[in-house]
């Protein structure tokens, strides 16, 4: 299948010319002299800016999704024994492909639709430098697209809780982080959660030599999903201004909470 960009070839080249010019000069500082030469808007279905129905719904059941992967590494014997900056480093390689696990397992479902229009007119009538949000890169089509097939490949594998889980711990102690100090030990528990999944599959599946792989191979899509789509998809309408991360990291290291 093609999927080249034929904006370029299309008579209906803008969505809003008017709307386009007075942003780019906006960008320039200096009034467009030949709209040949400006940048060209692709309005290709990939590149279309979208965002969630039913906001409210979604986004609360992706907060309880976020706490209860969250509890989950603060519940691993293994992972509370590693140095803190281990586990810093650990939850931010990692929350948003835990996360996506966590939305599978939960078969949190979910649809998108265009951003409203008023979004562009507010561009030009706020001014940008006092208005932070309008410089966050807005969730794409293609981004979205991306994680509703991974969520698809995994509903379709059917994982048990337990497979769910040894997943997560393949996916946590991943000691390709960079600047480790445990990192030995690190990728010990990946492969020790890798040969427990294995076993596993093959107690459950026995009669399905590929299932293992095909698991493995679907968990790789994981990290073809950006922490900021996840952030701007689920989270922004809730947190608004705040950084998720540091979010994360007082909820791992509130220990008594």
């Amino acid at each position: 299948m093609d999927s080249k960009c034929n904006c370029s070839t299309s008579g209906d080249r803008f969505l809003n010319p008017i709307l386009y010019n007075i942003l780019s000069q906006m960008d320039t500082g200096r009034p467009s002299q030949d709209n040949s030469s400006a940048p060209q808007k692709c309005n290709c279905e990939m590149r279309r800016m979208v965002c969630l129905i039913r906001s409210s719904e979604v986004c609360k059941e992706a907060s309880v999704v976020l706490v209860k992967t969250v509890h989950f590494m603060r519940n691993l014997p293994a992972f509370n024994q590693l140095p803190p900056s281990d586990q810093y480093a650990l939850l931010n390689s990692c929350w948003a492909p835990l996360f996506i696990l966590g939305l599978a397992q939960e078969h949190v479902d979910f649809d998108v639709t265009d951003v409203p229009a008023d979004s562009m007119l507010k561009r030009i009538l706020l001014n940008r430098q006092e208005s932070p949000e309008m410089e966050r890169e807005q969730p794409a089509m293609a981004g979205v697209s991306k994680l509703k097939c991974c969520l698809k490949k995994f509903w379709s594998l059917d994982l048990s809780p337990k497979e769910y889980a040894y997943l997560k711990g393949t996916t946590i102690f991943n000691p390709d982080v960079p600047e480790l100090q445990a990192g030995l030990f690190v990728e010990g528990l990946q492969q020790e959660a890798q040969h427990a999944l294995k076993e596993l599959v093959q107690l459950l599946h026995p009669g399905n030599q590929e299932r293992f792989a095909r698991i493995l191979l679907t968990a790789s899509m994981l990290r073809g999903i950006t922490p900021n789509l996840i952030i701007e998809l689920f989270f922004r309408p809730v947190i608004g201004q705040a950084n998720l991360l540091e979010l994360l990291v007082d909820m791992l290291f509130c220990r008594n909470s």
